[in-house]
């Protein structure tokens, strides 16, 4: 029977570096857009008060995984988190289970991590300040990455939850909080929606010249303004193809070669940013690429450094 390597969350954050994901993620993101992935749509079943979607995907280099998460927006008022997840790997070869691992912190790093591969890539080389939208798991995630990888001279925070805002701008020298989500747009370089919000957040108007917007809710986040208005990037055509929840609540109804993939831009072989006014929205839905990517990391160094505890099936 197979030994299975179960690592458990503390274990995964400890094992996860932020700067070998952001490599490991440009890397999925350019072969998921060269085709070279397997990855399907996800699915999922419902149960009245939440979601269980599977995300199945095979990455070259990485492996293959899926990750199952469930997605529960009323956890707040019991204490948990309103997304959780596991993800266990296989061996592509003879597609035995080699791991099980939390996947819940992978969720939040790599989407943020992938938010910042994008920035890099979209936003004007010189963006000084940020505005996050939110104040939950995602915003919290969105900060730590846009400030290892932008020199971020001024942080603006906010969200419904005023003590939330607070809690969240305490974790950066150069945060502040914002009275209202116009405040705090108004003016920003990076704009980083991170709710839950199933209505706009933003308005078209809000945004400067050459702002670059990120959108990683699940809901309609994004008015239809900033939509139009904006040059779109997703992770792959299917944000504007499938129905959610594996494709994008905005998106739906656009053309789909209106959108760009982040992958191509990353490869060269599709612009990115093209003049210093241009907006630019990057309009996340999640992507299985994304979780073998960090899976696979993960278990290399626990491998390494013998972590974790085997078990038998």
């Amino acid at each position: 029977m197979p030994e299975i390597l179960v690592l458990d969350a503390a274990t995964v954050r400890r094992l996860l570096d932020f700067d070998a994901l952001t490599d490991a993620l440009r890397h999925g993101l350019i072969e998921l857009s060269s085709e070279r992935a397997s990855v399907p749509p996800r699915n999922a079943a419902f149960s009245g008060a939440g979601l269980l979607a599977a995300m199945p995907g095979y990455l070259p280099g990485a492996g293959l995984a899926v990750k199952l998460v469930s997605v529960f927006d009323g956890n707040g008022t019991q204490g948990l988190p309103s997304h959780q997840a596991v993800i266990l790997m296989f061996d592509p070869e003879t597609g035995s289970p080699m791991a099980i691992m939390d996947g819940t912190y992978i969720t939040a790093v790599r989407t943020a991590g992938a938010a910042a591969v994008a920035g890099l890539a979209l936003a004007r080389p010189n963006s000084t300040s940020l505005a996050i939208l939110g104040a939950g798991v995602q915003a919290e995630a969105h900060l730590a990455a846009f400030s290892r990888s932008f020199n971020l001279t001024e942080v603006r925070v906010a969200a419904r939850n005023a003590d939330h805002s607070a809690a969240l701008a305490h974790q950066s020298s150069v945060a502040g909080v914002r009275k209202s989500f116009e405040e705090a747009v108004r003016g920003a370089d990076i704009v980083c929606c991170c709710t839950n919000a199933d209505s706009p957040i933003i308005r078209r108007e809000w945004l400067a010249p050459g702002t670059h917007v990120s959108s990683v809710g699940r809901g309609a986040e994004l008015d239809p303004g900033t939509v139009g208005a904006g040059s779109v990037f997703v992770e792959w055509r299917g944000a504007v193809t499938s129905p959610p929840p594996a494709g994008a609540v905005e998106l739906q109804g656009l053309d789909p070669a209106a959108v760009i993939e982040i992958g191509k831009v990353l490869a060269g072989t599709a612009p990115g940013r093209m003049s210093p006014d241009q907006i630019t929205v990057y309009k996340s839905t999640g992507h299985a690429v994304e979780d073998a990517a960090a899976a696979a990391l993960v278990y290399a160094r626990a491998r390494a450094e013998n972590a974790g505890v085997t078990v038998t099936l």
